[in-house]
């Protein structure tokens, strides 16, 4: 039985323009020489489906919506879901049709969809796989533009600068970092962390990065309770009077030990968190915290998706940067 994915290989276009074009869906961007021959490949190999139904008109575009974590991993971060529910609200509100995957390449509603914003971290074969379901493909979280595709992706070198430079104009030197590490969505290939990359970068230019003052796990409370209780221990009076959490569930554990051990905060460790989700007002102290956009994040995002939606023959891929703000409260000065 022949497949439009059968016939979107032959012609060299997305299965989801192949759809539209069967459907005979006037409202898509595609030269007439591509609608012809897939008119004819589908003659070629004996599709009628397209046949039995009547031309389309007036259908809005669909969009679907790639989570690299699982439904239930998401309720655990509420940075990815902030950036879904970002970019929903965008769809919805220009009249688009939408789809969710959570996780899941292997959807069949996703050869429908007309493009996809996919968000997180994807393999260099998920990223071939997202592809040659859809060309109309654009990344949020995750720079994607030397595989060719835009993306939209957060300041970190700079955020991360800031929180040093915020901490040594109160002549604070010793500075420590909770850090977590990733994996792609497939758990295929390991992920620096760019924040690691750049504390460790500009505390060795300025002559002050101790490794022992380094603590790495993954990204959840339990692991930044875990840590700074680890370097409680280990450092003792030499623990750093300033910390930097890659996140806001590592920086909320890390409270937590601090607490525990009765280590004031701010007055003998300073701390500053990643991404100022919720959770950065819901404990006590409250978090100061680098501001991540990520309502922005997923307007961009939709935009990138949109321009691309609309002149797919002329699109140049292109990486949107957004700055971040530090915010701070009562976790430090």
């Amino acid at each position: 039985m022949v497949t439009i994915k059968e016939i979107a290989e032959r012609a060299k276009v997305s299965p989801a323009t192949v759809s539209r074009v069967l459907k005979q869906d006037q409202t898509m961007s595609v030269s007439p020489e591509t609608r012809e021959n897939i008119l004819k490949i589908a003659q070629h190999l004996g599709y009628t489906k397209h046949l039995k139904k009547p031309p389309m008109t007036d259908v809005s575009p669909l969009i679907a919506i790639i989570q690299w974590f699982s439904e239930s991993e998401e309720l655990d971060d509420i940075y990815y879901y902030s950036i879904r529910i970002s970019i929903e609200k965008q769809i919805v509100s220009k009249g688009y049709r939408l789809i969710r995957s959570f996780n899941d390449l292997t959807d069949p509603a996703l050869q429908e969809a007309d493009g996809m914003i996919a968000i997180g971290k994807f393999s260099p074969s998920q990223i071939k796989e997202l592809a040659h379901l859809q060309k109309n493909l654009a990344f949020v979280d995750s720079d994607t533009l030397s595989d060719g595709f835009s993306c939209v992706t957060t300041d970190f070198n700079r955020s991360v600068v800031q929180v040093i430079e915020h901490f040594r104009h109160q002549g604070i030197t010793d500075i420590g970092l909770i850090a977590g590490e990733e994996k792609t969505a497939d758990r295929q290939l390991g992920l620096i962390d760019p924040r690691f990359r750049t504390f460790k970068q500009h505390m060795t230019d300025l002559k002050l990065y101790k490794a022992r003052n380094v603590y790495i796990g993954d990204f959840s409370a339990q692991s930044g309770y875990d840590l700074m209780s680890k370097a409680i221990a280990e450092l003792g009076n030499d623990l750093p009077h300033a910390f930097f959490a890659a996140s806001d569930t590592l920086a909320v554990g890390a409270l937590r030990a601090l607490q525990e051990a009765n280590i004031p905060v701010p007055s003998r460790v300073q701390l500053i968190s990643f991404n100022d989700t919720a959770i950065t007002k819901q404990v006590y102290p409250r978090l100061s915290s680098v501001t991540v956009f990520t309502e922005e994040m997923g307007a961009q995002a939709f935009d990138l998706l949109s321009i691309l939606l609309a002149q797919p023959q002329d699109y140049h891929p292109r990486m949107i940067k957004l700055g971040t703000q530090l915010t701070i409260r009562e976790s430090s000065y």
